[in-house]
């Protein structure tokens, strides 16, 4: 008999699939995307030292008195606009786009414009 497969296990063998493909390095790290019902994680990271270099999340005590107002479309942008603010401040300008082995639509899609319009190259 078949085992019908979760979402989350899809998920996992998506990314486990994309991230043999990429990988961050200390000149281009990786940015990943974690995405969950109510929040959006996003760090900066290097594989090769296996270190996070920084990171943002809609739980920042800083963002959530910007987050009353927003929709969660509206805060993944503007997470993705902070952390490419501290990217930036660390000294990295290009990253590789890990979206984490969810679609590139919807708020994984907005971190990635926010990030962008922030000057972020990828």
């Amino acid at each position: 008999m078949f085992k019908k497969r979760d979402r989350a296990e899809l998920r996992e063998i998506r990314h486990a699939r994309v991230r043999k493909k990429i990988s961050g390095t200390p000149d281009m790290p990786r940015l990943s995307v974690y995405r969950s019902l109510k929040h959006i994680q996003v760090q900066l990271i290097d594989d090769v030292a296996g270190k996070t270099l920084c990171s943002a999340s809609t739980m920042e005590k800083g963002i959530q008195e910007q987050l009353n107002e927003m929709d969660k479309k509206g805060a993944a942008k503007l997470v993705g606009k902070l952390i490419a603010e501290r990217a930036l401040a660390a000294g990295y300008k290009t990253v590789v786009f890990d979206r984490g082995g969810y679609v590139y639509t919807g708020r994984v899609a907005e971190v990635a414009n926010g990030a962008r319009e922030a000057g972020l190259e990828f």
